[in-house]
Protein backbone atom coordinates (compact mmCIF):
# COMPACT_ATOMS: atom_id res chain seq x y z
CA UNK A 1 0.00 0.00 0.00
CA UNK A 2 1.58 3.46 -1.09
CA UNK A 3 0.85 6.39 1.57
CA UNK A 4 1.77 9.77 0.16
CA UNK A 5 2.67 12.18 2.70
CA UNK A 6 2.45 15.63 1.51
CA UNK A 7 5.39 17.49 3.26
CA UNK A 8 4.82 20.74 4.51
CA UNK A 9 8.08 22.99 3.45
CA UNK A 10 7.97 25.03 6.82
CA UNK A 11 7.66 24.02 9.88
CA UNK A 12 4.08 25.01 9.88
CA UNK A 13 1.57 24.72 13.16
CA UNK A 14 -1.97 23.47 13.85
CA UNK A 15 -3.69 22.86 17.04
CA UNK A 16 -6.94 21.33 17.98
CA UNK A 17 -8.45 22.22 21.35
CA UNK A 18 -10.91 19.95 22.79
CA UNK A 19 -13.72 22.01 25.44
CA UNK A 20 -16.50 20.20 27.30
CA UNK A 21 -19.89 22.31 27.36
CA UNK A 22 -20.99 22.72 31.05
CA UNK A 23 -24.17 24.25 32.62
CA UNK A 24 -23.55 27.34 34.43
CA UNK A 25 -25.61 26.23 37.35
CA UNK A 26 -25.18 22.63 38.17
CA UNK A 27 -21.48 22.50 36.57
CA UNK A 28 -22.45 19.68 34.76
CA UNK A 29 -22.47 18.36 31.27
CA UNK A 30 -24.95 19.49 28.45
CA UNK A 31 -25.50 18.02 25.17
CA UNK A 32 -25.98 21.34 23.25
CA UNK A 33 -22.81 21.95 21.55
CA UNK A 34 -25.76 21.60 18.03
CA UNK A 35 -27.35 24.54 20.10
CA UNK A 36 -23.89 26.12 20.40
CA UNK A 37 -22.97 25.65 16.91
CA UNK A 38 -26.13 27.55 15.30
CA UNK A 39 -25.17 30.61 17.61
CA UNK A 40 -21.57 30.43 17.02
CA UNK A 41 -20.91 29.65 12.89
CA UNK A 42 -23.27 32.38 11.61
CA UNK A 43 -21.04 34.89 13.48
CA UNK A 44 -17.89 33.98 12.40
CA UNK A 45 -15.61 34.76 9.90
CA UNK A 46 -14.50 31.37 9.03
CA UNK A 47 -17.28 28.84 10.65
CA UNK A 48 -14.92 26.10 9.72
CA UNK A 49 -12.69 26.62 12.50
CA UNK A 50 -15.26 25.06 15.46
CA UNK A 51 -16.28 21.12 14.61
CA UNK A 52 -18.18 18.83 16.38
CA UNK A 53 -16.81 15.45 18.07
CA UNK A 54 -17.81 12.25 19.70
CA UNK A 55 -20.39 13.33 21.95
CA UNK A 56 -22.84 16.25 21.97
CA UNK A 57 -21.65 17.72 24.93
CA UNK A 58 -18.05 18.95 23.22
CA UNK A 59 -16.56 20.97 20.78
CA UNK A 60 -13.08 21.38 19.11
CA UNK A 61 -11.98 24.67 18.18
CA UNK A 62 -8.86 24.78 15.91
CA UNK A 63 -6.44 26.88 14.07
CA UNK A 64 -5.54 27.50 10.48
CA UNK A 65 -2.36 26.53 9.05
CA UNK A 66 0.19 29.17 11.12
CA UNK A 67 3.47 29.50 10.77
CA UNK A 68 3.58 30.70 14.61
CA UNK A 69 3.07 29.91 17.88
CA UNK A 70 2.11 33.95 18.42
CA UNK A 71 -0.42 33.21 15.12
CA UNK A 72 -1.70 30.15 16.66
CA UNK A 73 -2.40 31.32 19.52
CA UNK A 74 -4.16 34.87 18.34
CA UNK A 75 -6.02 32.46 16.06
CA UNK A 76 -7.58 30.73 19.29
CA UNK A 77 -8.51 33.85 20.96
CA UNK A 78 -10.69 35.14 18.13
CA UNK A 79 -12.37 31.89 17.65
CA UNK A 80 -12.75 31.48 21.28
CA UNK A 81 -14.13 34.57 21.78
CA UNK A 82 -17.22 34.29 19.11
CA UNK A 83 -17.67 30.35 21.15
CA UNK A 84 -17.48 32.11 24.35
CA UNK A 85 -20.06 34.61 23.69
CA UNK A 86 -22.58 32.12 21.61
CA UNK A 87 -22.10 30.11 25.26
CA UNK A 88 -23.18 32.47 27.24
CA UNK A 89 -26.35 32.81 25.35
CA UNK A 90 -27.24 29.51 26.50
CA UNK A 91 -26.15 29.60 29.93
CA UNK A 92 -22.64 27.39 28.87
CA UNK A 93 -19.26 27.78 29.83
CA UNK A 94 -16.47 26.15 28.35
CA UNK A 95 -14.60 23.35 30.19
CA UNK A 96 -10.99 22.85 29.32
CA UNK A 97 -9.43 19.39 31.20
CA UNK A 98 -8.91 16.10 30.44
CA UNK A 99 -11.89 14.36 32.40
CA UNK A 100 -14.95 16.12 34.49
CA UNK A 101 -14.55 15.67 37.92
CA UNK A 102 -18.36 14.07 38.42
CA UNK A 103 -20.53 13.86 35.03
CA UNK A 104 -22.42 10.57 34.59
CA UNK A 105 -21.21 9.14 31.15
CA UNK A 106 -24.24 7.00 30.80
CA UNK A 107 -26.23 10.27 30.48
CA UNK A 108 -24.11 11.67 27.20
CA UNK A 109 -25.45 11.89 24.14
CA UNK A 110 -23.70 10.66 20.42
CA UNK A 111 -23.28 13.51 18.06
CA UNK A 112 -24.95 11.56 14.55
CA UNK A 113 -22.91 10.32 11.76
CA UNK A 114 -22.10 7.04 10.68
CA UNK A 115 -17.90 7.09 11.91
CA UNK A 116 -19.08 8.19 15.48
CA UNK A 117 -22.19 5.09 15.30
CA UNK A 118 -19.27 2.54 14.27
CA UNK A 119 -17.28 3.67 16.33
CA UNK A 120 -19.50 2.67 19.35
CA UNK A 121 -20.69 -0.25 17.55
CA UNK A 122 -17.32 -1.34 17.49
CA UNK A 123 -15.93 -0.87 21.02
CA UNK A 124 -19.16 -0.61 22.85
CA UNK A 125 -18.70 0.03 26.85
CA UNK A 126 -14.81 1.67 26.78
CA UNK A 127 -16.08 3.73 23.48
CA UNK A 128 -19.44 5.04 25.72
CA UNK A 129 -17.67 6.18 28.42
CA UNK A 130 -14.90 8.35 26.60
CA UNK A 131 -15.93 11.08 28.55
CA UNK A 132 -12.13 12.69 27.73
CA UNK A 133 -10.87 15.99 26.07
CA UNK A 134 -7.45 17.11 25.04
CA UNK A 135 -5.22 18.77 22.53
CA UNK A 136 -3.75 17.95 19.39
CA UNK A 137 -1.15 19.87 17.45
CA UNK A 138 0.05 19.60 13.92
CA UNK A 139 3.48 20.28 12.84
CA UNK A 140 4.83 20.63 9.38
CA UNK A 141 7.42 18.35 8.15
CA UNK A 142 9.15 18.44 4.71
CA UNK A 143 10.26 15.14 4.25
CA UNK A 144 8.52 11.80 4.31
CA UNK A 145 11.09 9.65 4.73
CA UNK A 146 12.46 11.33 7.94
CA UNK A 147 8.86 11.18 9.60
CA UNK A 148 9.32 7.68 11.57
CA UNK A 149 12.51 8.63 12.47
CA UNK A 150 11.13 11.96 14.26
CA UNK A 151 7.93 10.35 15.47
CA UNK A 152 10.28 8.06 17.67
CA UNK A 153 12.63 10.53 19.07
CA UNK A 154 9.76 11.95 20.12
CA UNK A 155 8.52 9.08 22.30
CA UNK A 156 11.29 9.72 24.59
CA UNK A 157 9.82 13.31 25.51
CA UNK A 158 6.60 11.82 25.46
CA UNK A 159 6.63 12.37 29.41
CA UNK A 160 7.49 15.57 29.76
CA UNK A 161 4.94 16.25 27.75
CA UNK A 162 2.17 14.26 29.68
CA UNK A 163 2.77 15.76 32.80
CA UNK A 164 3.10 19.57 31.71
CA UNK A 165 -0.37 18.79 30.55
CA UNK A 166 -2.35 16.22 32.84
CA UNK A 167 -5.44 17.70 33.89
CA UNK A 168 -7.48 14.60 34.52
CA UNK A 169 -7.15 13.39 38.34
CA UNK A 170 -10.79 13.52 39.16
CA UNK A 171 -13.04 10.28 37.44
CA UNK A 172 -17.20 10.00 38.62
CA UNK A 173 -16.12 11.32 41.73
CA UNK A 174 -13.45 10.05 42.78
CA UNK A 175 -9.93 11.10 42.82
CA UNK A 176 -7.80 8.20 40.65
CA UNK A 177 -4.79 8.57 42.16
CA UNK A 178 -3.58 9.47 38.42
CA UNK A 179 -2.70 12.83 36.81
CA UNK A 180 -3.79 12.10 33.96
CA UNK A 181 -6.89 9.21 33.96
CA UNK A 182 -7.32 9.84 30.18
CA UNK A 183 -4.45 9.14 29.37
CA UNK A 184 -4.92 5.55 30.50
CA UNK A 185 -8.65 5.37 29.15
CA UNK A 186 -8.36 6.91 25.64
CA UNK A 187 -5.62 4.07 24.98
CA UNK A 188 -8.53 1.39 25.64
CA UNK A 189 -9.88 1.65 21.81
CA UNK A 190 -8.01 -0.56 19.86
CA UNK A 191 -6.45 1.64 17.61
CA UNK A 192 -5.34 4.42 20.07
CA UNK A 193 -2.58 4.64 22.53
CA UNK A 194 1.43 5.06 21.97
CA UNK A 195 2.69 4.24 18.49
CA UNK A 196 4.43 1.44 17.12
CA UNK A 197 7.73 2.62 16.47
CA UNK A 198 9.25 2.04 12.35
CA UNK A 199 12.23 2.68 11.39
CA UNK A 200 10.94 3.38 7.73
CA UNK A 201 8.22 4.88 5.72
CA UNK A 202 8.03 1.37 3.82
CA UNK A 203 7.28 -0.69 7.41
CA UNK A 204 4.07 2.03 8.35
CA UNK A 205 2.56 1.92 5.11
CA UNK A 206 3.00 -2.25 5.64
CA UNK A 207 1.21 -2.02 8.90
CA UNK A 208 -1.61 0.46 6.97
CA UNK A 209 -2.07 -1.96 4.53
CA UNK A 210 -2.37 -5.31 6.83
CA UNK A 211 -4.93 -3.04 9.12
CA UNK A 212 -6.99 -2.13 5.73
CA UNK A 213 -6.77 -5.79 4.74
CA UNK A 214 -8.23 -7.27 8.45
CA UNK A 215 -10.55 -4.49 8.50
CA UNK A 216 -9.35 -2.82 11.98
CA UNK A 217 -9.68 0.26 10.08
CA UNK A 218 -11.39 1.60 7.18
CA UNK A 219 -9.56 4.57 6.11
CA UNK A 220 -6.05 5.92 8.29
CA UNK A 221 -7.62 8.85 10.03
CA UNK A 222 -8.81 5.66 12.47
CA UNK A 223 -5.33 5.30 13.80
CA UNK A 224 -5.71 7.30 16.70
CA UNK A 225 -1.98 6.77 17.97
CA UNK A 226 -0.76 9.84 20.71
CA UNK A 227 1.68 10.37 17.96
CA UNK A 228 0.65 9.97 14.57
CA UNK A 229 1.43 10.95 10.81
CA UNK A 230 -1.66 13.44 9.17
CA UNK A 231 -0.91 12.09 5.60
CA UNK A 232 -3.18 14.86 3.98
CA UNK A 233 -2.03 17.60 5.85
CA UNK A 234 1.74 16.67 6.07
CA UNK A 235 2.28 17.02 9.76
CA UNK A 236 3.44 15.03 12.77
CA UNK A 237 0.71 15.04 15.25
CA UNK A 238 0.88 14.94 18.82
CA UNK A 239 -2.14 13.97 20.47
CA UNK A 240 -0.75 13.01 24.08
CA UNK A 241 -1.98 16.33 25.87
CA UNK A 242 -5.00 16.48 28.34
CA UNK A 243 -7.36 18.96 27.83
CA UNK A 244 -6.27 22.81 28.41
CA UNK A 245 -7.57 25.09 30.85
CA UNK A 246 -5.21 27.85 30.39
CA UNK A 247 -4.10 30.00 27.53
CA UNK A 248 -1.01 30.83 29.30
CA UNK A 249 -0.63 26.80 29.42
CA UNK A 250 -1.30 25.91 25.70
CA UNK A 251 1.04 28.84 24.73
CA UNK A 252 3.75 26.93 26.36
CA UNK A 253 2.97 23.40 25.69
CA UNK A 254 2.62 24.26 22.28
CA UNK A 255 5.85 26.12 22.17
CA UNK A 256 7.33 22.86 23.47
CA UNK A 257 6.00 20.66 20.81
CA UNK A 258 7.16 23.09 18.25
CA UNK A 259 10.53 22.94 19.02
CA UNK A 260 10.69 19.67 19.91
CA UNK A 261 10.10 18.25 16.26
CA UNK A 262 11.38 20.64 14.32
CA UNK A 263 14.42 20.30 16.94
CA UNK A 264 14.29 16.39 15.74
CA UNK A 265 13.67 16.79 11.96
CA UNK A 266 16.95 19.36 12.15
CA UNK A 267 19.02 16.66 13.63
CA UNK A 268 17.43 13.65 11.16
CA UNK A 269 18.12 16.06 8.39
CA UNK A 270 21.45 16.37 9.26
CA UNK A 271 22.37 12.76 9.65
CA UNK A 272 22.17 12.47 13.57
CA UNK A 273 21.05 9.05 15.18
CA UNK A 274 18.30 10.28 17.77
CA UNK A 275 18.28 9.16 20.74
CA UNK A 276 15.44 6.13 21.04
CA UNK A 277 14.20 3.85 23.55
CA UNK A 278 12.49 0.37 23.43
CA UNK A 279 9.32 0.06 23.58
CA UNK A 280 8.77 -1.02 27.28
CA UNK A 281 10.90 1.95 28.39
CA UNK A 282 8.05 4.09 26.34
CA UNK A 283 5.29 2.60 27.63
CA UNK A 284 6.42 2.54 31.84
CA UNK A 285 7.16 6.55 30.81
CA UNK A 286 3.82 6.71 29.85
CA UNK A 287 2.47 4.90 32.76
CA UNK A 288 4.76 7.30 35.48
CA UNK A 289 3.60 10.67 33.60
CA UNK A 290 -0.11 9.45 33.58
CA UNK A 291 0.45 8.38 37.30
CA UNK A 292 2.56 10.94 39.32
CA UNK A 293 2.34 13.95 36.66
CA UNK A 294 5.67 16.03 37.41
CA UNK A 295 6.92 14.45 40.34
CA UNK A 296 7.63 11.55 38.09
CA UNK A 297 10.90 9.88 37.36
CA UNK A 298 11.13 8.99 34.03
CA UNK A 299 13.65 6.81 31.84
CA UNK A 300 16.23 8.52 29.44
CA UNK A 301 17.53 6.36 27.45
CA UNK A 302 17.94 2.56 26.19
CA UNK A 303 20.71 2.29 29.26
CA UNK A 304 17.99 2.83 31.49
CA UNK A 305 19.40 5.91 33.03
CA UNK A 306 16.51 7.82 34.97
CA UNK A 307 15.70 11.16 36.00
CA UNK A 308 13.06 13.41 37.72
CA UNK A 309 11.27 14.85 34.99
CA UNK A 310 10.81 18.41 36.09
CA UNK A 311 14.93 18.35 36.29
CA UNK A 312 15.24 17.13 32.58
CA UNK A 313 12.93 20.12 31.38
CA UNK A 314 15.44 21.93 32.86
CA UNK A 315 17.95 21.37 30.64
CA UNK A 316 15.91 20.46 28.02
CA UNK A 317 14.40 24.05 27.54
CA UNK A 318 17.43 25.69 27.38
CA UNK A 319 18.72 23.28 24.29
CA UNK A 320 15.62 24.27 22.39
CA UNK A 321 16.18 28.03 22.44
CA UNK A 322 18.26 28.14 19.63
CA UNK A 323 15.70 26.49 17.59
CA UNK A 324 12.81 28.69 19.51
CA UNK A 325 14.51 31.60 18.27
CA UNK A 326 14.41 30.92 15.18
CA UNK A 327 10.78 29.62 15.19
CA UNK A 328 10.04 33.26 16.75
CA UNK A 329 8.95 31.48 20.42
CA UNK A 330 11.89 32.15 22.98
CA UNK A 331 9.33 33.84 25.67
CA UNK A 332 6.46 31.02 24.88
CA UNK A 333 8.91 28.30 25.48
CA UNK A 334 11.13 29.61 28.63
CA UNK A 335 7.69 30.00 30.52
CA UNK A 336 7.31 26.11 29.78
CA UNK A 337 9.01 26.02 33.67
CA UNK A 338 6.53 28.12 35.15
CA UNK A 339 4.01 25.78 34.34
CA UNK A 340 6.07 23.03 36.61
CA UNK A 341 6.39 26.05 39.36
CA UNK A 342 2.81 27.18 39.55
CA UNK A 343 1.65 23.54 39.55
CA UNK A 344 -0.18 21.53 36.07
CA UNK A 345 -3.93 21.39 36.30
CA UNK A 346 -4.42 18.26 37.70
CA UNK A 347 -2.75 19.65 40.80
CA UNK A 348 -4.76 22.96 41.29
CA UNK A 349 -7.87 20.99 40.98
CA UNK A 350 -6.80 18.62 43.48
CA UNK A 351 -6.02 22.13 45.87
CA UNK A 352 -9.23 23.23 45.09
CA UNK A 353 -10.85 19.80 45.82
CA UNK A 354 -8.79 19.74 49.48
CA UNK A 355 -9.59 23.62 49.84
CA UNK A 356 -13.41 23.13 49.71
CA UNK A 357 -13.75 19.59 51.41
CA UNK A 358 -14.14 18.12 48.05
CA UNK A 359 -16.43 20.25 46.84
CA UNK A 360 -16.23 18.84 42.86
CA UNK A 361 -18.63 22.06 41.46
CA UNK A 362 -15.84 23.72 42.97
CA UNK A 363 -13.07 22.22 41.12
CA UNK A 364 -15.02 22.68 37.91
CA UNK A 365 -15.95 26.82 38.34
CA UNK A 366 -12.04 26.65 38.78
CA UNK A 367 -10.92 25.06 35.45
CA UNK A 368 -13.80 27.55 33.95
CA UNK A 369 -12.34 30.01 35.59
CA UNK A 370 -9.12 29.84 34.03
CA UNK A 371 -10.25 29.98 30.58
CA UNK A 372 -12.19 32.78 31.17
CA UNK A 373 -9.03 34.81 32.44
CA UNK A 374 -7.33 34.45 29.51
CA UNK A 375 -10.17 35.59 27.29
Amino acid sequence: MRIDFHGSPEPTLGVEWEFALVDRRTRDLRNDAAHLFARARPRMPTPGKLHKELLKNTVEVVTGVCGSVGQAMADLRETLRYVATAADDLDLDLYGAGTHPFADWTGQQLTEGHRYAELINRTQWWGRQMLIWGVHVHVGLPERDRVMQVLTGLLTYYPHLQALSASSPIWMGVDTGYASNRALMFQQLPTAGLPFQFETWAEFERFADDQITTGVIDDLSEIRWDLRPAIKHGTLENRICDGVSTLADMEALVALMHCLVVWLDDRVAAGETLTTMPPWHVQENKWRAARYGVEAIVILDDRSHERLVTEDLADLVPRLEPVAERLGCTAELASVLEIATRGPSYSRQRAVAERTGGDLVAVVDSVVSELKAGL
